[in-house]
């Protein structure tokens, strides 16, 4: 199998590809899954936990602690991590600094990495968000389409990928995305053919783009129309497990030969049931494995 040469954390290699690299990392671990690494302090295991009202430093260095154990509790199975900003940044420059870690920490494991920030900006703001995730070491961001190519294509430049929001999992976003235009389409449909517009200046070997969309697991009705719209995208599938996402929701998410998706899981892997005396990482492991097979016996088929 050929692979695409992973670029260092601070400068893009020119023959990096967003999409091949996914897709041949996708390949490598037969599962097109990936755990969203959402830490929340109140949440960690006992061993972990910080006291109550500790210092952002405290907190910060316990949740990168978590962060650190699902990565190599999941590596195996998973083929990326989606490493949820706002966890983070909420404890200021510790906590920058910690993502910057954890982001280390799954490129070294192997993991395909994508920062979740949905930045949403135009002109140089949008380039300065496009640099801060190329240093930030990320292969691939999430980004907001709202304000067009302005806001989309300094991400492409820079030499990440890019997930554009086109049909989320958030039960309010149906106000907006399901409204009809004049033509007949959705919102969502109309943000999926300009995703599709400008993703096909960036086709890879694999046949994908590196703009991608995120379209949610919990809008079934919509996937099959949504893909046919937009062939040479990596959807990045959220909504899968505790938002109500099952198996059979995701099916049409993927291609011909079982590509061209990433399911995403996070609370229902990272926050497992846990057997008393059994570690941590134990139980983590066992439910990214079981979140693998799921995903592998609809991909394949």
């Amino acid at each position: 199998m050929t692979t695409t040469q992973e670029p260092s954390a601070t400068q893009p290699m020119p023959d990096f590809h967003a999409g091949d690299f996914l897709t041949d990392r996708v390949a490598q671990v037969g599962s097109a899954t990936c755990v969203g690494l959402d830490p929340v302090v109140e949440r960690l295991p006992p061993s972990l936990a910080p006291a109550a009202g500790c210092e952002a430093r405290v907190a910060a260095d316990a949740i990168e602690r978590f962060s650190v154990g699902v990565i190599e509790a999941v590596s195996a199975d998973a083929a990326a991590v989606k490493i949820q900003a706002a966890c983070f940044e909420r404890f200021g420059a510790d906590g920058y600094a910690a993502m910057g870690r954890v982001v280390s920490a799954a490129r070294g494991a192997g993991l395909a990495v994508v920062l979740d920030f949905k930045r949403g900006d135009i002109g140089i703001s949008a380039e300065h968000y496009a640099a801060s995730a190329r240093f930030a070491g990320a292969h691939w961001t999430t980004v907001s389409a709202y304000l067009g190519s302005d806001g989309m294509l300094p991400f492409l430049d820079a030499g990440c990928g890019a997930f554009a929001l086109v049909r989320t999992s958030n039960p309010s976003g149906d106000a907006l995305q399901s409204l009809r235009l004049a033509d007949g389409r959705t919102v969502a449909e109309a943000v999926a053919d300009l995703v599709s517009r400008l993703g096909a200046r960036s086709i890879g070997r694999s046949g994908f783009s590196t703009l991608g969309a995120v379209v949610g697991a919990t809008k079934r009705d919509e996937i099959a129309s949504l893909r046919a719209r937009l062939p040479h995208a990596v959807f990045l599938v959220p909504g899968y497990g505790a938002q109500g996402g099952t198996a059979d929701d995701v099916r049409a998410c993927f291609t011909s030969g079982g590509r061209g998706a990433l399911i995403t899981a996070s609370r229902s892997v990272i926050y497992p049931a846990q057997e008393a005396g059994r570690p941590w990482q134990a139980s983590i492991r066992d439910a990214a494995r079981r979140f693998a097979d799921e995903i592998r016996s609809i991909a394949a088929r």
